[in-house]
């Protein structure tokens, strides 16, 4: 059970993503699949989104196995706990609701839909970690399935390094706002940022952003292109020469392995399972650098660093070109995800 508009181009997100590619390649595992989407569940979901997925959740038969998107699961005990004593439910946690400080009304509901569920998956052992501290579940029932990447042409990248890409949804939780600042401090070397994704989630905070980039006189070096999908996306990385994530919270970042797929190097605030994402070479090396999270200052001097150093890029790239070789594709996590509901089936 899935969001209404997985497949929506003005929705792009990891976790559609990842959604998508579990419904398709769980097939190819073995498993006969039915995606359901239900309505009303990208913001603060009302009686009419409940009554929707009460409805569908009460057609499916006794003893079933039904995977459910935590953007679903998390918000609605009041369905799904009743039903766990006749259905079977896994929930696939992208982003645990109670590691949000202060929403301890949305920590009691996500608690008791996982309490609930007869397993749990989740994209990172951080994720993992967190929600075995959040809510006290039992450690045998709660798995990782890492996300998958797809295969990708190297991008070339550029001698100066200066293309720079940061790539999500503009909102404060993907922190543009940390990495305007932090270029505000940039200068002699050239270099450009493109911010590719969708501008419609928080209109007020897009247009601080504008405003700050006028007054900050950086209008002809950033850009923000709205959303970008398929190979309008894929030409946004091959023309890159560095992914910037300046993200406040991330479960694991997929821009991160989609750009280290194309040999990219990445630049990251180090939140969540960020780390994991990252991964390194096969000399050890990690294809990129971490900064503490919300601090534009370090974020700043490790840009500097990439723009100025042609030795420090040079040992990234290659670090990021070894990191492709062992990315994991969506088959193999479609194979930790079968596991579970394997084990959780009759």
């Amino acid at each position: 059970m899935v969001p209404d508009g997985i497949d929506d181009p003005a929705r792009p997100s990891g976790g559609n993503t990842y959604d998508r590619h579990l419904c398709r390649e769980l097939g190819s595992v073995g498993w006969a699949t039915h995606a359901h989407a239900v309505p009303g569940f990208w913001g603060p979901p009302g009686g009419e989104s409940f009554a929707a997925l009460e409805a569908a959740v009460q057609q499916i038969p006794d003893d079933a196995i039904v995977l459910l998107d935590g953007l679903i699961a998390s918000t609605a005990p009041e369905v799904l706990v009743p039903q766990a004593r006749r259905l079977r439910l896994v929930v696939l946690v992208h982003m645990p609701l109670g590691h949000r400080p202060l929403d301890e009304a949305a920590r009691r509901r996500e608690g008791a839909v996982l309490a609930a569920a007869a397993a749990v998956v989740t994209t990172s052992a951080w994720a993992r970690r967190r929600l075995l501290e959040l809510y006290g579940l039992c450690s045998r029932l709660v798995q990782v399935a890492e996300p998958g990447v797809e295969a990708a042409e190297l991008a070339p990248g550029t001698a100066a390094g200066g293309a720079l890409l940061c790539v999500g949804v503009v909102t404060f939780e993907k922190g543009q706002d940390v990495l305007l600042d932090a270029l505000e401090t940039v200068s002699g070397p050239s270099w450009s940022c493109t911010c590719v994704g969708s501008l419609d989630s928080d209109p007020e905070f897009v247009e601080d952003l504008r405003r700050r980039l006028r007054d900050a006189g950086l209008g002809d070096r950033v850009s923000f292109t709205g959303t970008r999908t398929g190979d309008d996306l894929g030409r946004c990385y091959a023309s890159a020469d560095l992914l910037v994530a300046a993200s406040r919270a991330e479960t694991y970042g997929l821009v991160l392995t989609e750009a280290l797929a194309r040999g990219l190097p990445v630049l990251a605030a180090d939140v969540g399972g960020v780390a994991e994402a990252l991964g390194h070479g096969a000399a050890g090396d990690p294809p990129g650098l971490l900064v503490a999270p919300e601090d534009p200052v370090a974020l700043g001097a490790a840009l500097r660093r990439w723009l100025s150093d042609a030795g420090l890029r040079a040992h990234l790239r290659r670090a990021a070109r070894e990191r492709r070789e062992s990315l994991p594709r969506w088959s193999t996590t479609a194979s930790d995800v079968a596991r579970v509901l394997a084990a959780a089936g009759p």
